[in-house]
């Protein structure tokens, strides 16, 4: 698919997400298109069943299959298997920085928070769907940066049973903040305070 086409999708298959993270999707992308999603297995996306827009507001939902071998069962706990909550969090991120370049944004995306994080379920080796519902409550392009700021409110559901909810997560894509000289030092092989210019 091309760029524009990408723009213009309402959903995406796995090996669609898959091409996405691995940055080969399309080979049309504009100069300072930088945004990826983490490779697996940090990818905590299968699969897009819904992405849309109405002004400064959108909507998501995605979903990810629960495999009993999965990384994190296997170390987060001896005897007692449970999915971290937090790569539920990441994932939310992770389809807000994807609904950025979605959108049209260029650079690189940067999780920048939550206002709040409330966990009334967990996930086991057994279960089935996790399903991300995100309500995108302000997207924001920053003037004549090609960069941009969401901030999505989300439900987090296992096997259609509702289980986190995340309020008020935020993402921006920014230009020029890329490392892809990695593993060499360079002037960006260290992080630290983001500050504008």
């Amino acid at each position: 698919m091309n760029y524009e086409d990408f723009k213009n999708r309402a959903n995406f298959s796995k090996e669609e997400v898959l091409a996405l993270a691995y940055g080969n999707l399309f080979s049309d992308a504009p100069e300072g298109y930088n945004t990826r999603l983490p490779l697996p297995p940090m990818l905590m996306i299968d699969r897009i069943e819904h992405i849309s827009r109405k002004g400064n507001k959108g909507r998501m939902v995605a979903e990810r299959d629960v495999n009993v071998d999965d990384w994190f069962f296997q170390c987060h706990f001896l005897g007692d298997p449970v999915q971290p909550g937090c790569l539920g969090v990441d994932g939310v991120w992770q389809l807000l920085g994807l609904y950025c370049a979605w959108r049209g944004s260029l650079g690189s995306g940067r999780a920048l928070g939550c206002s709040e994080v409330e966990f009334f379920g967990q996930i086991r080796p057994y279960d089935g769907v996790m399903r991300y519902d995100v309500r995108v409550v302000r997207y924001q392009d920053l003037v004549n940066s090609g960069s941009s700021v969401v901030i999505g409110d989300a439900t987090v559901l296992i096997d259609d049973e509702p289980i986190y909810e995340i309020k008020r997560a935020k993402v921006g894509v920014f230009r020029d903040i890329d490392y892809p000289d990695y593993p060499r030092p360079t002037s960006r092989s260290k992080g630290g305070r983001m500050d504008s210019e």
